[in-house]
């Protein structure tokens, strides 16, 4: 897989998961794809717990974007430094930074993440 196919998938990966597009976000993922987002947390099994992970984003937040503002790639990982922005449905907003590795499989798709960031921080920002 080239490098850029890779920058693709990766924001094709953003894009659908800023949309809260479900569909979308699973045709890059491997059928039995895990994320650790963040890491230390009990892996999300994309194809089993993708209907409630989506169904909390869209309980939750009002937008959702994420940014990448730095893309490397070696090999079938690459390493994501991004920014998040969210507006929570009570309209308080957030934004935090972190680091996701992603592992592709031989087909291209994306069948591992382990994101680094700190989620206390960011919900203690819409909390208030």
């Amino acid at each position: 897989m080239s490098t850029e196919m890779q920058k693709a998938a990766i924001a094709q990966y953003y894009a659908n998961l800023s949309a809260m597009n479900r569909e979308g976000w699973l045709e890059i993922l491997a059928v039995d794809a895990v994320i650790y987002d963040p890491v230390g947390k009990p892996p999300l099994r994309v194809r089993e717990d993708s209907p409630k992970f989506f169904d909390l984003l869209e309980k939750f937040y009002k937008q959702f974007a994420i940014v990448q503002d730095c893309v490397f790639i070696i090999g079938q990982e690459a390493a994501v430094k991004w920014t998040m922005q969210v507006v929570a449905k009570n309209e308080r907003t957030a934004k935090t930074e972190g680091i996701s590795v992603f592992e592709f499989n031989e087909q291209g798709k994306i069948a591992k993440i382990q994101s680094y960031w700190d989620e206390a921080t960011i919900k203690a920002q819409l909390a208030g």
